[in-house]
C-alpha cells in the first residue's frame, strides 16, 4: 500500500511537470491567480512526498500497522484531490487557450477588414483604403437617395481627403451631376469641364461633355452648346454620347 501511494505521488508530480510548460506557453504565468494555483499545488505535493517518505522509513510493527494504513489512506485521498485540482486547472488552461485563439482569429479578421483592397475602379486596377471606399459610398448613397444638396459637398469633401484616389474621376462626375440635379448649370459646367480636362480617358467623359452642352442650352448659349457637341463627336466617336450629340446638333440647326 505504501509503495502504491509513493508511485501515485510520483505520477502527480509528473502530471504537474508536464502541465507547467503548457501553462507557460499559454501565457498564464502573467496571471496572478494561475501562478498562485501552481505554487499552492507544488507546496501541497511537496508536503505529501515528505509524509510518504516518513511512512516508508518508519519501522512497521503490529502496534502501528493500523495507524500506517490510515495514514496511507489519507495520503491517497489527498493525492486524489490534488489530481482533481490539476485536472480542473488543465481544463481552465485549455479553455483560456481556446479563448485566446478565438480572440486572435477575431482580431485578424478585424485587421483584414481595415486593410486596403485591390479592386477594379473605372476599368483600372486600384488599391482602395477602407475609409476611402466608405466615404465614396456614403456620397453615392446621398445622390441615389435624391439628397443632391448634401451629395455635392460630400463628393467635394471626398476629393479633398483623397486626391490620389482611383475614384477621383467618378467623384468629379457625380459632383457635376449633383449640381445638375439642382439645376445649378454654372457649377455643373465647371465640374464637368474639370473632369474632361483632368481625366479625358474616363468612361464618363463623353457623358460629361453631353451634360455641359445641355447646360449651355439651358443658359441660352447656343453657340457654346453647339461647339461642345461637335467636340464631343470628334473626341469620342462611336460612343452613345456622340450619337446623342449628333441628334442634338440636328435640333439646334
Amino acid at each position: 500500500m505504501k509503495l502504491t501511494s509513493f508511485r501515485t505521488s510520483i505520477l502527480v508530480a509528473a502530471m504537474l511537470s508536464a502541465l507547467a510548460p503548457g501553462i507557460a506557453s499559454a501565457g498564464l504565468f502573467d496571471d496572478d491567480e494561475a501562478r498562485k494555483a501552481i505554487l499552492d499545488l507544488r507546496a501541497k505535493l511537496d508536503a505529501v512526498n515528505v509524509r510518504v517518505d516518513k511512512t516508508n522509513d518508519a519501522k512497521v510493527d503490529k502496534s502501528t500497522a493500523l495507524d500506517l494504513a490510515n495514514e496511507n489512506e489519507q495520503l491517497r485521498s489527498e493525492i486524489a484531490k490534488l489530481r482533481g485540482q490539476i485536472e480542473v486547472l488543465a481544463n481552465d488552461i485549455a479553455n483560456t487557450q481556446r479563448r485566446q485563439q478565438d480572440f486572435y482569429v477575431d482580431l485578424d479578421n478585424r485587421m483584414r477588414k481595415l486593410e486596403p483592397k485591390r479592386m477594379t475602379v473605372d476599368g483600372k486596377d486600384a488599391v482602395v483604403e477602407v475609409n476611402e471606399q466608405r466615404a465614396f459610398d456614403n456620397a453615392m448613397a446621398l445622390f441615389k437617395d435624391g439628397d443632391y444638396k448634401n451629395a455635392a459637398p460630400a463628393f467635394s469633401s471626398f476629393m479633398t481627403a483623397y486626391p490620389q484616389s482611383a475614384y477621383m474621376g467618378s467623384a468629379q462626375y457625380w459632383l457635376g451631376n449633383s449640381y445638375y440635379a439642382q439645376r445649378d448649370c454654372k457649377s455643373t459646367i465647371s465640374a464637368m469641364q474639370q473632369l474632361v480636362k483632368t481625366y479625358p480617358d474616363h468612361p464618363k467623359a463623353p457623358d460629361a461633355m453631353l451634360n455641359i452642352a445641355g447646360c449651355y442650352t439651358e443658359l441660352k448659349e447656343k453657340v457654346a452648346s453647339k461647339k461642345t457637341l461637335e467636340t464631343l463627336i470628334s473626341q469620342y466617336p462611336g460612343t452613345e454620347a456622340a450619337q446623342a450629340a449628333k441628334n442634338r446638333l440636328s435640333s439646334l440647326k
